[in-house]
């Protein structure tokens, strides 16, 4: 695709990064075959060429609209047209930076502009998660039924393995997950217990994925540096790794040396920390030891897209779910989204519910016991809807308290 730069971005990193990747792009359209809102929507310009198409007028110095704001804001960021395309187009890069330059150009509403503000305020703040959860919990009952199923039932804080290994990991924690969902990150540390690996916990926060989907690049590098500062520590100590069990956290904190390349500060280890985080997956293969029965026998994955088209890790889940004796049912159209996408239900949610349910049903079709999967936001997108329960695949397999 042939590009022309407006002068304002010539010989910019944004219009450097913008120009390479848009030049990749040869318009094929195949894309548009596994593009989840151009499916529910049929218009070109919420299929990801119509976006390309859009943020490159913008690059060349057409005007940004609110109908160019709103095309944007409709797309998942699910980067399934990724995988799809055949010339590598880096589509979610070219999306951040034809955000970031429509934001600046123009204004939301003020009802946009107080929501987006509260979900930043809100979402990383731990302590404030967990009162707003307290009173939430107590007037469920309350509450109409298609309310209080988005409440999430309160857990426990769940003890970590104290052995000593000689291998140690240290598990991001994250926000909302910590909060709201603290078995899963105990389940993995019994998990790389089982494995002779030690987790270590550190005061670790948000993983500023949030201020990406929302086109806030000094939020996301507020809690990017943070958790540096907080790992840097533990990695200079011998930690080897840095293990998410929330995808959507993962392919974040893969991102930070390119996210960060520009900061002299912490460029290098940025790049250092994207270098050595994995997802939970990636830490066991064949060898990887198998303790007690399963939680479930018959299960249902959906795979985040964050896990199979964001990181591209593909059936390696399924293989684990496999090695404890635990059966996988078939899924139609496991590439598309569930509609989660970070805060995507909440600032589109008419879209995101049409997504839920096609998911849900294609989930629930082959009468699982439960529903697995390995992000904290379509766990609990999911769970505000679902027949079955839903847990994240590590709580499965992972040896008991």
């Amino acid at each position: 695709m042939q590009t022309h730069l407006s002068e304002a971005f010539v010989g910019t990193p944004q219009g450097e990064t913008a120009q390479a990747i848009l030049r990749k792009c040869v318009h094929c359209g195949f894309c548009t075959a596994t593009c989840p809102t151009y499916q529910l929507l049929g218009n070109e310009l919420d299929g990801p060429r119509g976006r390309i198409y859009l943020i490159k007028q913008v690059l060349e110095g057409d005007e940004a609209t609110k109908r160019t704001q709103l095309h944007l804001d409709r797309c998942l960021t699910c980067r399934s047209c990724e995988t799809t395309c055949p010339s590598g187009v880096e589509y979610g890069k070219l999306l951040d930076i034809g955000r970031a330059v429509v934001d600046r150009e123009v204004p939301r509403t003020m009802v946009a502009r107080l929501k987006r503000a509260a979900l930043k305020l809100a979402v990383p703040n731990t302590k404030l998660v967990g009162v707003m959860l307290w009173f939430a919990r107590s007037f469920k009952p309350l509450m109409p039924t298609n309310l209080a199923k988005k409440i999430p039932a309160y857990e426990p804080p769940k003890p970590w393995p104290s052995t000593q290994h000689s291998r140690r990991m240290i598990i991001h924690q994250g926000c909302i997950q910590r909060v709201a969902k603290p078995a899963i990150n105990a389940a993995a540390a019994r998990y790389l217990d089982a494995n002779s690996i030690s987790a270590v916990r550190t005061d670790d926060a948000c993983c500023g994925a949030l201020g990406l989907h929302m086109a806030d690049h000094a939020f996301f590098e507020r809690y990017a540096k943070r958790n540096i500062d907080a790992w840097w520590p533990e990695i200079e100590a011998g930690a080897e790794a840095i293990v998410s069990t929330a995808s959507g956290c993962g392919v974040t904190i893969k991102d930070y040396g390119y996210l960060l390349e520009a900061d002299p500060e912490y460029a290098h280890k940025a790049k250092r920390i994207a270098d050595m985080t994995i997802d939970i997956a990636e830490v066991f293969n064949a060898n990887a030891a198998s303790q007690g029965k399963a939680l479930y026998r018959k299960v249902a994955f959906q795979s985040p897209c964050t896990l199979q088209h964001g990181q591209k890790i593909v059936a390696t889940v399924e293989q684990i779910l496999h090695q404890h004796g635990v059966e996988t049912t078939p899924v139609a159209d496991a590439h598309l989204c569930c509609g989660s996408a970070g805060v995507y239900s909440l600032l589109q949610p008419k879209i995101s519910m049409q997504l839920l349910d096609d998911k849900l049903s294609a989930l629930q079709e082959h009468a699982p016991q439960c529903i697995v999967t390995a992000n904290i936001g379509c766990l609990m997108h999911m769970e505000s809807k679902a027949d079955l329960p839903v847990r994240h695949w590590i709580e499965v397999v992972a040896p008991p308290e």
